[in-house]
């Protein structure tokens, strides 16, 4: 969430958008800079997907240059809100299309020599267990599965995950569309809910995040339950406003 000096650095962003808009690369460097820590925080989800976060956020950056280039100023919503999908979008279209597992040249070369151990025994009907490739073989079973592993075909992950149903791809498998769903909408409402004043960001914070009742936030905050009821409702609809 954005607080204090931070959030007053993230309201620069339309001015260096203009600047840049205009012509000053130099205004567009700083954008990137501005909203490095937004991308790595995106990009920091993704880190167990096996992708170095460095090129993670590399990625995130060409979201964010796409938001600059299509920010519209009309939106009566924050930069850095609009921002976030794109730099989800981005990240999860280079895991989905890009993301092909690397093999060293040792794997490969492991690998090769499993699978032709493999095929012999397959031929001559002996145990094609790993364990037993791997004694065969002098190495650990966990090597004999990864090097299986390493050199089975790389899928694109817009196959069918199974052979009778066309309607769930290898991609939906791995990728939890709603998770990411519901990662974009927390971040986005923390967003929004740093942008209240500090009695509203309070009332907010004791009614959805502590479950306090409206009598008991009146009571917190030295008001009438009648103007927690009414200033929830206009907060609500200032959040869905800048949500939206």
């Amino acid at each position: 969430m954005i607080r204090g000096a931070a959030k007053e650095k993230y309201d620069k962003n339309p001015e260096l958008i203009r600047r840049y808009r205009a012509g000053d690369e130099d205004a567009g460097e700083s954008i990137v800079l501005l909203n490095k820590p937004l991308v790595c925080s995106i990009a920091s989800r993704f880190a167990s997907r096996g992708v170095d976060i460095e090129d993670l956020v590399a990625i995130g950056n060409i979201g964010l240059v796409k938001a600059i280039n299509t920010f519209d100023f009309s939106r009566e919503c924050a930069f850095s809100t609009y921002a976030v999908p794109l730099i989800f979008g981005e990240i999860r279209r280079f895991l989905r299309d890009d993301g092909m597992i690397k093999v060293s040249r040792e794997e490969k070369r492991l690998s090769a020599i499993v699978c032709a151990e493999r095929e012999r025994r397959q031929a001559e009907g002996e145990s094609t267990a790993i364990s037993d490739i791997a004694v065969a073989l002098g190495i650990s079973a966990a090597e004999a599965a990864s090097a299986l592993t390493a050199g089975a075909p790389i899928r694109s992950l817009d196959e069918s995950a199974y052979v009778d149903d066309d309607s769930v791809t290898l991609g939906n498998t791995i990728f939890d569309e709603d998770e990411e769903q519901r990662n974009f909408d927390r971040l986005s409402l923390g967003m929004a809910i740093e942008k209240l004043d500090e009695w509203q960001r309070k009332l907010i914070v004791l009614r959805y995040f502590r479950d306090y009742s409206q009598t008991e936030v009146a009571k917190l905050l030295g008001v009438t339950q009648v103007k927690v009821s009414r200033e929830e409702k206009k907060i609500l609809g200032k959040l869905r406003e800048m949500m939206g």
